[in-house]
């Protein structure tokens, strides 16, 4: 515990050093919310959203943001960099088990993410009147079964790709596609509704944190045949479970 301890420490010191990723993974989705809501439009309830504002729809969008540039673009390209660097190599000969730098590196994303989706949700209440998630123990659930399905696909990345650039690629390919489908691009209300079907069973299954965020805001952006909660929970713990044992298997220190 105590070399953990240690690896937690060193890792969040160099999280921190990480401006970038400190901008768009933590404060960006924030940001990205205010920005968006001093549109007027935008802040203007609609009887199409039943009486919603567009903002209030597109608030679990933003977070996902965070989310998804934390688990499949941060994670895997640091550890692609420590295995190129021969880090990872050097540190299976001493006390500190290359496994503490994984997990040490999964712990600070994990509370990155959280920091950052109590920013935006405080903020959000403060700035823009939007409520805090009305069933909070789902969201909850969402949140964390949803961002362990994200760091599943991550894994899998950082398990397979030999440098730092190769995962830094993956990466961006797999936060487009997952931002396009969670409606980031395209709001999903006006999305096909094959696209919406398939953008309820993609990590991080924003359709589950929406409606655990708010019940109107999940009828609206739901196809009419909307998969239920607690199916959407149970199709991203398998995504995690799946993606984190191919990345187990097929993960190499060097």
């Amino acid at each position: 515990m105590r070399a953990l301890s240690k690896m937690v420490k060193i890792e969040t010191k160099l999280f921190l050093r990480d401006s970038a990723t400190v901008t768009f993974g933590v404060l960006f989705p924030t940001g990205l919310l205010l920005g968006l809501g001093a549109i007027p439009t935008l802040r203007e309830s609609s009887p199409e959203t039943g009486g919603l504002r567009s903002i209030d729809v597109w608030a679990p969008t933003a977070l996902v943001f965070g989310m998804v540039m934390i688990a499949v673009q941060h994670v895997p390209t640091v550890i692609a960099t420590y295995r190129e660097r021969g880090i990872l190599r050097r540190l299976s000969t001493t006390p500190a088990h290359p496994r503490n730098v994984l997990l040490a590196q999964m712990i600070v994303a994990f509370a990155s993410v959280v920091v950052a989706a109590a920013l935006m949700i405080f903020l959000a209440w403060a700035v823009l009147d939007i409520a805090p998630p009305e069933r909070p123990l789902e969201f909850v659930v969402a949140f964390v079964v949803g961002y362990a399905a994200l760091l599943g696909l991550g894994m899998v990345t950082a398990a397979m790709a030999r440098t730092s650039s190769a995962a830094n690629q993956i990466g961006t390919v797999m936060f487009v596609a997952l931002m396009f489908f969670g409606g980031a691009f395209l709001p999903r209300v006006l999305m096909p509704d094959v696209l919406r079907e398939v953008g309820e069973f993609i990590p991080p299954g924003l359709q589950a944190l929406t409606a655990a965020w708010s019940a109107e805001a999940g009828e609206i952006t739901a196809t009419a045949g909307g998969q239920a909660f607690w199916l959407q929970i149970a199709i991203m713990a398998g995504v995690a479970m799946i993606t984190s044992a191919i990345a187990a298997k097929r993960f190499r220190w060097e």
